[in-house]
């Protein structure tokens, strides 16, 4: 039967210490990551159900990353102002 080395030891607690650490640092990015995603599938969403309902009236809004997070992080304002902008630049 082998010996246990301290060396060993410490190397596995040192080693346990730092992925401890590293699992903490890295989970804050993540959750604002997946935070940022949610809203981005939110905002395809409610622009896939206006453009389904916008489309008998002929008002559309293209569909991309940019107006999906806006109408992700500010609902229906985020909505009305994109929908403005749409008809003041055209």
């Amino acid at each position: 039967m082998p010996e246990l080395d301290y060396n060993l030891a410490l190397a596995i607690v040192f080693g346990a210490v730092v992925l401890y650490y590293l699992a903490r640092l890295l989970i804050a990015p993540a959750r604002f990551a997946l935070r940022v995603v949610g809203t981005g599938v939110f905002g395809v969403v409610v622009l896939f159900l206006f453009n389904l309902v916008g489309g008998f009236f002929s008002t559309v809004i293209g569909i991309n990353a940019i107006t999906a997070l806006i109408v992700g992080f500010m609902g229906i304002p985020g909505l009305a102002m994109i929908l403005l902008l749409q008809r003041m630049l055209s």
